[in-house]
């Protein structure tokens, strides 16, 4: 099929080789014109602006943004608006918010647009691995996009959720799930690694990969991390987080569903970012007022 790429970043570039991979025909487009021309040279059409993306595209047009959440896509979005025309697909591959995909897609469909919310997840192993795809969006246009999907995907690795919204809403929900798995690694090879003897971290989480009921591809990422530094010394104990995480915390809120978990995770990445808790230091000063109980010197 022919499909146009908004977004040539770690994400949007592997993709444009997969899809060339697998014999389509990719008008792509960035800011960066280097990220331009370095998919053209494997293959890809370099459009040097999103009006010559779009008329570069045969009717009906299907345009793939991948930029990040917020206001770039946002902008992308509304760059490309008076671009297309009635009964093309344009498709939101990134993180975004599901509020704000019905939102778009609303909008859009007043201009006869057809707009597709593709949770994606996959990260850099995509290229080589496949794609998972969450995709929310009307039928027909989940039709036309089909041809990239499986492509993108590996074997069964995409599924039309439902209406517009429901894609990007199961994708928060699977960064969510993602936290806390992340979060349990990170808490149980903290304590192998405090503990009375000199465990090997590496050959422990490997060992885990066999047979064990935990086993599971975050552990065998942790695997290689390790093995690269077996101490993860060279590492900032800092997390950062992409906002996924915060969207599902409030959708919990929101429909009154217990979520400790997953809400404690997202509290345990903002704790990595302090330097010192101030919240800890009055809790220590409240231990000492009323219990005498010793407080260490600040540095």
């Amino acid at each position: 099929m022919d499909i146009g790429m908004v977004g040539l970043g770690r994400m949007g570039a592997n993709m444009v080789r997969r899809l060339l991979l697998g014999g389509h025909r990719v008008v792509a487009y960035d800011r960066s014109p280097e990220a331009v021309q370095a998919v053209a040279a494997e293959g890809a059409e370099p459009a040097e602006s999103l009006e010559g993306l779009v008329a570069a595209l045969p009717l009906p047009r299907v345009v793939w943004v991948m930029v990040p959440s917020g206001a770039p896509t946002e902008s992308t979005i509304d760059a490309l608006r008076p671009l297309l025309a009635s009964g093309d697909v344009l498709v939101d591959g990134g993180n975004s918010n599901y509020h704000d995909s019905i939102r778009r897609g609303e909008s859009l469909a007043g201009d006869g647009v057809r707009f597709v919310d593709a949770g994606t997840s996959g990260g850099i192993w995509g290229l080589k691995a496949g794609y998972c795809l969450m995709v929310g969006g009307a039928p027909e246009a989940f039709g036309l996009v089909e041809p990239a999907l499986r492509t993108l995907a590996p074997p069964n690795g995409y599924l039309h959720t439902g209406p517009t919204g429901s894609g990007h809403f199961t994708k928060m929900i699977h960064n969510g799930i993602e936290y806390g798995m992340l979060q349990a690694f990170g808490e149980g090879f903290e304590l192998l690694h405090g503990a009375r003897w000199d465990l090997d971290l590496p050959q422990i989480a490997a060992l885990w990969t066999r047979g064990s009921v935990v086993r599971s591809w975050l552990l065998d990422l942790l695997v290689d991390a390790l093995g690269k530094d077996a101490k993860l010394e060279a590492i900032a104990g800092y997390v950062q987080d992409s906002g996924e995480g915060r969207w599902t915390v409030q959708e919990a809120i929101d429909q009154d569903v217990p979520a400790p978990v997953l809400t404690l995770s997202l509290m345990a990445r903002f704790a990595s970012r302090q330097p010192e808790s101030f919240s800890a230091k009055v809790i220590a000063a409240l231990r000492n007022e009323f219990g005498g109980h010793a407080v260490k010197a600040a540095p």
